[in-house]
């Protein structure tokens, strides 16, 4: 094992795993394991078992969450996509797209509470599925207005906003982030989550293009490796991402952010993913020959079994 903490490539990337790839793990044991096998950072997924942001007594679990991170040597960003959290027979439920949004704006202000007393570089979160009784243009009047009160929360803390494009969501792709971005009046707060497997999902155009696509506002990235229209995280080398050129390419722009490794389906084996992760990223960074990267239209986004629409 290396020191804890130590997941920073020469050239200044710095690698992070997520915990919902630690489900089956108490937080400290995850954390102590991402921070033993070299991971500079976590990405902590807020949940019941992982610092759950309704339970008693949060305030002092926060200041030994806060305690342990700074011992191990990790960075931190927030993610907020707990699956049964809010509703324990609906998956995500509600988002900010529901007839009644309020609990997940009330999750949405503890997470900025939660990331300004941890100090975490970013909260992430996304917009969720239209419900089939939700009208398109009322869908997008109620992220806005949902998205501005998150938006006033963090600004009044200071903590930065990562808002991920998400497919099979209202908000799927680069574009619509822009359009959402607009939407809001482009609030400095409010930069995007960049899932790398996304791209490769459903954009128009190569991973490298889309990381230089949005450097001006890239506060989070997320990786995994992943098939053209088939929305499925899967460990690197399995899909069809060329990693080397998307390396450079957060290089080339001077993110500084964590590149946390999102393998939400992979609890069951976490500490092996999470090392042979780690070996292959660094692998990877030490590469320097950069190979083209598959351009074209994707076809339309295939869901495979178990409802991946939504990790």
């Amino acid at each position: 094992m290396t020191a804890a903490g130590t997941a920073t490539a020469p050239d200044g990337l710095r690698f992070g795993y997520g915990t919902n790839g630690f489900a089956n793990h108490r937080l400290d044991d995850a954390l102590a394991v991402i921070a033993d096998l070299g991971y500079a950072g976590v990405a902590l997924t807020l949940d019941h078992d992982h610092l759950d942001p309704f339970a008693p007594g949060l305030a002092g679990r926060v200041d030994a969450v806060a305690s342990r991170l700074t011992e191990l040597g990790l960075g931190l960003v927030i993610e907020t996509g707990a699956r049964f959290l809010l509703d324990p027979w609906h998956k995500h439920a509600p988002t900010l797209l529901h007839d009644d949004p309020a609990p997940r704006i009330e999750f949405l202000r503890r997470a900025v509470a939660i990331g300004a007393d941890l100090g975490a570089e970013a909260v992430s979160f996304w917009a969720g599925v239209r419900p089939g009784t939700v009208t398109p243009a009322v869908a997008w009047d109620r992220l806005v207005a949902g998205c501005a009160t998150v938006i006033e929360a963090a600004e009044a803390v200071g903590v930065t906003l990562g808002f991920e494009p998400e497919p099979g969501m209202l908000v799927a792709d680069i574009a619509d982030w822009r359009r959402l971005h607009a939407a809001l009046g482009s609030p400095a707060r409010l930069g995007i989550t960049l899932d790398i497997g996304h791209c490769r999902c459903l954009e128009p155009q190569s991973v490298p293009d889309c990381v230089r696509d949005v450097a001006a506002h890239l506060v989070n990235v997320q990786i995994d490796d992943m098939r053209r229209g088939v929305h499925e995280h899967l460990e690197f080398g399995a899909g069809e991402i060329d990693f080397p050129p998307v390396l450079a390419a957060l290089r080339e722009i001077g993110y500084r952010g964590l590149v946390a490794v999102e393998l939400p389906r992979h609890s069951h084996a976490a500490p092996a993913v999470a090392a042979r992760s780690l070996d292959f990223l660094r692998t990877a960074a030490s590469r320097h020959a950069l190979c083209s990267a598959s351009t074209g239209a994707p076809p339309g986004v295939r869901y495979p079994d178990n409802d991946r629409r939504v990790e």
